[in-house]
């Protein structure tokens, strides 16, 4: 089953529920697919690694107006968008622990040869790809300066 329709499936769920923060989140979800699909040089339909890369987006742009809501202690909006990311993620495969990130890492940093902070690029390029949808890209390159700085 593709995310669009597991989103419409709940989405269905929620309005008989008359769950208002399943609602205000699916919906976004629903824009942001409907939006990609019909984007330039779009084929109409969205690859599973996609559908993750647009739910990172999603939660990403959650997490970072949550940390400003809460800086400007607005704790109302900071609410709803902690709402609305936990419904997202959801959707999003479960991420890993900072110590699973670490071993993987390891490895990475033992095949490229890394040893030292200056072979960050070559790390971050691997790794990323490695853990695409497991592990945000700011806990990574944290993990990985850590790492390397030790080495």
């Amino acid at each position: 089953m593709s995310l669009e329709q597991k989103i419409m499936t709940d989405l269905k769920v929620a309005m008989l529920a008359k769950n208002e923060v399943a609602l205000r989140s699916l919906r976004a979800i629903k824009a942001a697919i409907l939006l990609a699909k019909t984007s330039e040089g779009s084929t109409g339909e969205l690859k599973e690694e996609d559908e993750i890369k647009l739910l990172q987006k999603m939660a990403k742009q959650r997490k970072d107006s949550l940390e400003i809501f809460k800086q400007q202690n607005r704790e109302d909006l900071a609410k709803k968008e902690e709402e609305e990311l936990e419904v997202i993620e959801k959707f999003l495969p479960k991420q890993m622990s900072p110590d699973e990130i670490k071993v993987v890492l390891e490895k990475i940093i033992a095949a490229t040869g890394a040893s030292s902070p200056a072979d960050m690029g070559k790390v971050m390029g691997a790794a990323t790809k490695e853990l695409a949808g497991k592990a945000d890209g700011k806990t990574i390159s944290n993990l990985v300066k850590e790492l390397l700085a030790k080495g």
